[in-house]
């Protein structure tokens, strides 16, 4: 029996496989084709993953314990997943690999205990298991923990601004109302001028005329 916790695992013990033997333990000395392992978890997790390193297991089902309504109840998740193509070759027989929740039968939530069931048909391998096994548990939700720091110093939409210490809106549209008013006068007063010191008495002066 061993404790296991690794990077975003959760905390667990694994048990010392139990073989299944066919036939009498002691008089048929022939190896076993399955192994059982139990892992028990610290506490009832959500499993997002189950991840491990093969060795020479043919085929693996996995049942889990769930919490449901005060009781504990067994279900199965995975049943006789292939990780040898074929068992009496080596391929698959070292292979990482990782089960995922969208792959299980059924929803693996409030899990406490794991069981794992090995097989191996084929009698070319003296042993096997799986190893380095993690239970990876689904992501919390917590918005505030994924949002950037820089977000939350901005201004929500809803949130009214603060205007305290500016003008009144209404007073200054009026202040830009009149100054629009003031330079047409101004421009309309200049354009006047210019052709007024032409104009005498109704009439162009002819020595100013000559003199522009």
């Amino acid at each position: 029996m061993r404790s296991v916790m690794s990077a975003n695992a959760v905390s667990c013990t694994i048990k010392s496989p139990v073989a299944l033997q066919i036939g009498d333990a002691v008089s048929d000395s022939s190896r076993p084709g399955v192994y059982i392992t139990d892992i028990t978890l610290a506490e009832p997790v959500n499993i997002q993953e189950i991840s491990f390193k093969n060795y020479y297991t043919a085929y693996l089902t996995v049942r889990l314990q769930r919490r449901e309504d005060g009781s504990a109840k067994w279900v199965t998740c995975l049943r006789n997943y292939c990780l040898m193509s074929n068992p009496h070759a080596e391929d698959g027989s070292h292979d990482y690999f990782s089960i995922y929740r969208h792959q299980m039968l059924t929803e693996p939530d409030n899990v406490t205990t794991v069981r794992l069931i090995l097989r191996q048909p084929s009698s070319e391998w003296l042993n096997f298991s799986i190893e380095e096994i993690n239970i990876h548990p689904c992501a919390k939700e917590d918005s505030e923990r994924d949002v950037p720091a820089w977000i939350s110093t901005l201004t929500p939409v809803e949130e009214p601004l603060d205007l305290n210490g500016l003008p009144d809106p209404e007073t200054v549209s009026s202040s830009i109302q009149q100054m629009w008013a003031l330079t047409e006068i101004m421009q309309a007063s200049q354009t006047a001028a210019s052709i007024g010191r032409f104009d005498v008495e109704g009439s162009y002066d002819v020595k100013l005329l000559s003199y522009t």
